[in-house]
Order: structure tokens, then sequence, then C-alpha cells
């Protein structure tokens, strides 16, 4: 496998726990996972409230995740989100420095410089973005910079959303910020359906550069993806496109055991190349993530816990509390959370975090 894979924890909603985090580390380094960035939006910290420090609490509980992927061969990074930073004054450079002291002290090597997810319709937006960027690279005692554009697809939801993307906004971006940094990219759509080499080669020609790929799935965060479960292998990410991108990195589902099952179909995609078969990855990562019993309750649930989803199972509903109550696993538990309404996430969840 000719690719880096890794785990980007970027939703919104309830975080993981430190101890899903570590778990889920060590389940998918053996498979060929090497990094994972921590940035969940729910982290004030790392965003609306990024100039304040990060209480000593959560220090400790980086300080645990940190040790867990160097213990595991992974690289670990930070997803810091400079929130309606405009200008690098003095109380932004305090407050930039501050972050990336903490940053050297966890042992960051990968740093998310995140421009995703607020206005975009502002002058010079890549010429202020590229700035801050290279004001914080120079300073960044990591390996590697990875930029999220405000405008991090094609899918014109962002426009409507954020207001509408500058003329040649990612030909500047890309012209302007220095070669060795990388910058993410999430395909034609916000959750692409296709991954196609053809789209890739033309990013990459407005990027100057590889892109490096976020991809939202198995994601389920905003009130309409919370209601279902993203359980299925993948699909429309042919193995050839290892070669147009600098890396993949995959937005996991709220529930961790869960979102094991399409991280360990990724793997196999790259490796069998032709030969992937997605039902047949399914069955095999569904089997060593739940072990034989609940793979096969899983699978025979998939249509209502993937395609009908939580506000549509009428009476199937406590059928299937039945049927996953008493069984003593995570993933079991997070299906009967789910059932629950346990990770249910509203507009204003996703206006305010």
């Amino acid at each position: 496998m000719n690719v880096e894979l890794g785990i980007i924890e970027g939703f919104y909603g309830r975080p993981w726990t430190t101890d899903e985090r570590v778990d889920t580390i060590s389940f998918l380094a053996p498979h060929g996972y090497r990094f994972y960035l921590y940035a969940p939006k729910a982290d004030p910290f790392l965003r609306r409230r990024w100039r304040e420090e990060h209480p000593e609490k959560l220090v400790g509980e980086l300080t645990r995740l940190a040790a867990s992927c160097e213990q595991n061969g992974v690289r670990f990074g930070v997803g810091l989100t400079p929130f309606e930073l405009r200008q690098l004054d003095d109380e932004a450079r305090d407050a930039l420095s501050r972050k990336l002291e903490l940053f050297t002290r966890l042992g960051v090597r990968d740093l998310g410089i995140l421009f995703d997810d607020m206005r975009g319709d502002l002058p010079d937006l890549a010429e202020t973005q590229s700035r801050i960027v290279g004001w914080i690279s120079e300073r960044f005692t990591g390996d590697r910079v990875i930029v999220c554009p405000s405008y991090y697809t094609d899918d014109p939801v962002l426009d409507r959303v954020f207001g509408q993307r500058p003329d040649g906004y990612l030909e500047s971006l890309g012209k302007l910020l220095d070669p060795s940094i990388n910058i993410f990219w999430t395909g034609e759509e916000v959750c692409s359906r296709e991954i196609s080499p053809a789209h890739l080669d033309r990013v990459a020609e407005q990027l100057r550069r590889r892109p490096f790929l976020w991809d939202n799935y198995p994601v389920n965060d905003g009130q309409r993806m919370t209601r279902f479960l993203h359980l299925r292998a993948f699909t429309g990410r042919p193995a050839e496109i290892a070669e147009r991108i600098a890396a993949h990195g995959i937005n996991p589902a709220l529930q961790p055991t869960l979102s094991r099952i399409p991280a360990l179909s990724l793997v196999e995609s790259y490796q069998l190349a032709d030969r992937y078969a997605y039902g047949a990855a399914f069955k095999r990562a569904a089997h060593e993530t739940l072990g034989a019993g609940l793979a096969t309750l899983v699978r025979e649930d998939l249509l209502w816990l993937q395609d009908v989803g939580l506000e549509r199972l009428g009476d199937k509903l406590e059928f299937l509390r039945d049927r996953y109550r008493g069984i003593d696993h995570p993933a079991a538990r997070e299906i009967l959370d789910w059932l629950d309404g346990g990770y249910a996430i509203t507009d204003e969840i996703v206006r305010t975090q």
C-alpha cells in the first residue's frame, strides 16, 4: 500500500473520549494507519476560544493521546482554527505563540491550520490566509503543516452558507503558500460519493501540489447525518488515486468502534485495487471489529441502520433495542446510544462549536 492513511477527528458534536481515541489508535495502527489529527469542533480552545490557553486537564488528556500515538508509530497532529483572525496584530501573535509552545510540549508532528466553516467572502482572502500560515509555519517545530482552505471542495453548499468564494481563490492560495505546505481537499462535494483521478489531477493543477485528502466518510455529524450510521465499506476511491494525493485522512463517525469497520475496508481497497469487493470487505472488517456474532447481526440490520435511519424506524426501533441490549461490546452500546438519540446534533451545536 503506497498511500499514507490516517484519522482526522474533525467532526461536530460529542467528541470521542481519550480512552476511545487511544483504543482506536491501537486498533488501526497495525493495519497501516499512520497519523491521527486531533481537531474536534467541540474543543473550543482550538476553535472559537483559540486565543485562550488549554485547561490543564485537557492538556493532560492530549499528553496521553500523544504518548499513545508515539507508542504505536502514529504521527500525532492537532488542527488549529484561528477563528475570525483577520490580521496578525501583537495580541494574535502572542496567542498563536502560546499555542505553538503547547504543541511543542505535546510533541505535535502535524499541524493543521484550518480555515473551514467560517465566512469566506472577504477581500484578499488567499493573501490574508497565506500570511497567517507563513507566520505560523516558520515557528512550528514539528514536521508537517496542512492547511484547510475556506473552500475545500467544489460543492456550492459552501458558497450558500459561508458566502461566494473569491474568484481564483484556490489558484492564489496554491501560488502563495510554500510548496512544502500541504492543502486539504474533500473532493467534488463536502461528503464525496466518488473521488476520481481526473478530479484530483485538476485540483492538483490549481493548488500546485497533490491535495491532502480529507475524506468525509464515514463521518455522520450534522443534524441530518446523525440519523444514520455509516457502516458500509468504502466505495468510489479507486486505488489509483494513491499516486495523486499527498495522504488520505478519513473523518470518522461519532461512534468510534463502529468507525473501524469502514476504516479497515479502506486499507483493503488500496491493497486489493481491482480485486476489491466492498461487500466482502465489509464482512471481513465487521468480523474483525465486532466478532462473528455481533458482525452477523449488524450485517443483517445494515439496511435499517444506514439507509432507513433513526426517524423512520417505526416499530423496528424497539426490535433493534431488544436485539442489541445486553450484548457486552462497545459497538453494541454505540448502536443502543444512537437508537436512544444520544448522538443527536442540533443546528445550534453546529453554529456554536
